[in-house]
């Protein structure tokens, strides 16, 4: 009987984690997005990137922590990435630690193309892939801050889908641009739009880390 008893809850777990996806690691702390807006770098802005981090987190049972995407945004009002995230420690979706702190993260850090993996545990297509999605919206310099004087960086505060660009990093460390190998900082994207967003190697996508 006890034995029997053991059987059923152990069905039962499975048939519970089964119907969740088994969600991920209660640690879990930081993604990539799935999907992107499916509109280009027109995210809604800061607030429509934040809100697609937290529906992506809750369908994956990750919605009781707060989430905010690593944006930066420029002009009156306009905000850091690396302000926006909290202080760390971070992991993915497998309770591995991609970094310590935020010095650790724009600094000697744990993302990979196997670490950065998605709110359902996948690994995102890189360099190599069909299609290679590796651009990575991000609007920030080398140490996560919005870069002063350089144009759009951040297609009108992710609210543009036409004229503008976006500095961009490389989820796969490997590339073309100014800092090929960088995951925050690689490139400037050739526009704004979801096509010239995939024409360049990327789908909209971008980074969300849980503030606590």
């Amino acid at each position: 009987m006890k034995n029997t008893r053991i059987l059923l809850l152990v069905v039962l777990l499975v048939a519970l984690g089964s119907s969740v996806g088994w969600a991920q690691d209660a640690q879990m702390t930081f993604f990539i997005t799935s999907a992107g807006s499916g509109n280009g770098a027109d995210l809604g802005g800061l607030e429509g990137a934040d809100r697609q981090c937290q529906a992506l987190a809750s369908a994956v049972g990750a919605g009781d922590k707060t989430w905010r995407a690593y944006l930066s945004t420029t002009g009156s009002g306009g905000v850091d990435a690396r302000d926006r995230i909290g202080p760390g420690p971070w992991y993915n979706f497998s309770g591995v630690m991609v970094a310590e702190t935020l010095d650790a993260l724009h600094g000697d850090n744990n993302l990979t193309k196997e670490t950065i993996l998605t709110e359902k545990g996948n690994v995102s297509n890189g360099r190599g892939d069909d299609p290679n999605m590796h651009d990575i919206l991000t609007g920030s310099g080398l140490d996560g801050t919005a870069p002063a004087d350089e144009g759009d960086t951040t297609c009108g505060n992710w609210t543009s889908s036409g004229e503008g660009s976006a500095l961009v990093g490389h989820h796969d460390r490997q590339g073309g641009g100014a800092n090929p190998t960088s995951w925050n900082s690689a490139h400037a994207s050739r526009g704004c739009s979801q096509e010239n967003l995939q024409a360049t190697g990327g789908n909209g996508f971008f980074y969300c880390f849980a503030t606590r």
